[in-house]
């Protein structure tokens, strides 16, 4: 009778959810710039309307502005059913900024053919409601559940997690024994990818174009170095993740900037790349690798020299036993309501997740969602989730919490 209660409930107030949706969306909270606590303070307000009470963390500036942001609100929702484990159902309120292409305004948040459009949608505003009406389900159906269950809404995903999961985990603001994180509906994750960035600053001489052998050529090296680095990125081919949804680690150089004028030898060029680092590889050593191959091209050139910057280094999210039985749990609940199997995978990208499984605590994605992120437009134009889908997705992440903690209490 407890899911019947708590399916009755989101049925009769998911309209009041898709308004809570459309209000995250219309707010921009794009990241960059990252100047997000105006959002989290609607949100903040919004949680309230609705009967919760919510604690709010302003993150310092030094922090924040170490992150790369301007502003950093986190918002934490706890309630407790009763004495047991702490459940954290994690959303990010921070977004991509919306780019060109748009068919829709990407702040309108309008509804056509049951998808809701905007920046967001579904990365991951669409989760803070996901989570915030499932856990009002479960307090209003009166389950006697044994536990807490706690909302993390954090606004700095977009640039690495160090202002949001990470700032609340390493200042103990919150302790939990499980963590959900925003994903879609029809897989649960269970591991994905690990990321570095680095940015290599080629440093030559500059000299007058008439004259170049006066010169050391930053840009010439710079040729010299990217075709090493291309070269290495056709090796990592051969590599391969046992992970299901996880295939081979890539490498993108993706920003080039350098040169002072065109009838001048370049004395400088910024490289900066992406190294993805399937679950198996070790961070570290990834770095290692890519440092010898750098130091070896270098060697290679007169009056060149490579200085080597880590701009991130996000370590793989993987899997524990504690958190394949939570992700067991969501996997049934959610063939149960969308009849069809529903697997556990991983993703090639990197998420806030691997902070919460690297503090030790068990942990999977799950959220509102079709069923895949170019499907649903994630990070590009005409972002958008299905209606279906949220209700759906509420329903699921309710049964799921009803029986994880119903579990945990007998």
């Amino acid at each position: 009778m407890s899911k019947q209660r708590v399916a009755t409930w989101i049925e009769s107030h998911f309209s009041q959810q898709v308004e809570m949706l459309k209000r995250l969306v219309q707010t921009p909270s794009d990241n960059p710039p990252g100047d997000c606590t105006p959002h989290a303070l609607v949100t903040a307000q919004l949680l309230r309307d609705v009967g919760l009470e919510v604690e709010t963390f302003t993150v310092p500036d030094e922090v924040v502005l170490a992150a790369g942001m301007r502003s950093a609100t986190n918002l934490i929702v706890r309630h407790r059913f009763g004495p047991g484990p702490t459940v954290a159902l994690n959303a990010h309120g921070d977004v991509v900024p919306p780019g060109g292409g748009w068919s829709k305004d990407p702040y309108g948040a309008e509804i056509e053919n049951g998808w809701l459009y905007g920046r967001g949608a579904a990365v991951s505003k669409s989760d803070i409601t996901t989570y915030t009406y499932a856990l009002l389900a479960l307090i209003h159906s009166g389950a006697a559940l044994n536990g807490t269950i706690e909302l993390h809404i954090t606004y700095d995903e977009e640039t690495g997690g160090a202002t949001g999961p990470g700032w609340l985990l390493e200042n103990g603001i919150s302790k939990p024994d499980y963590a959900v994180c925003a994903a879609l509906s029809y897989f649960v994750v269970t591991a994905h990818n690990g990321c570095l960035h680095l940015e290599i600053a080629v440093q030559g001489k500059s000299a007058h174009a008439a004259f170049p052998s006066s010169g050391c050529d930053a840009i010439e090296a710079g040729n010299r170095l990217m075709t090493a680095l291309y070269r290495y990125r056709d090796t990592l081919a051969e590599k391969h993740s046992a992970v299901a949804g996880i295939d081979s680690p890539t490498l993108v150089i993706g920003l080039v900037e350098g040169g002072i004028n065109t009838n001048v030898v370049s004395d400088n060029l910024v490289i900066r790349l992406d190294r993805r680092i399937i679950p198996e590889e070790q961070p570290e050593a990834v770095e290692a690798e890519l440092l010898a191959l750098i130091r070896d091209v270098e060697q290679q050139l007169s009056g060149i020299t490579c200085d080597v910057k880590r701009i991130l280094l996000a370590r793989p999210f993987t899997s524990s036993p504690a958190s394949i039985e939570l992700a067991n749990i969501f996997s049934q609940q959610a063939e149960a309501i969308l009849q069809k199997p529903i697997p556990l995978v991983g993703l090639p990208l990197y998420t806030d997740a691997r902070l919460y499984s690297a503090a030790g605590i068990p942990t999977i994605m799950y959220g509102a969602g079709p069923r895949s992120f170019l499907e649903a437009n994630g990070h590009r134009a005409d972002e958008r989730v299905h209606l279906d889908d949220l209700h759906r997705a509420t329903q699921i992440v309710a049964n799921s919490l009803l029986t994880l903690l119903q579990e945990k209490s007998a």
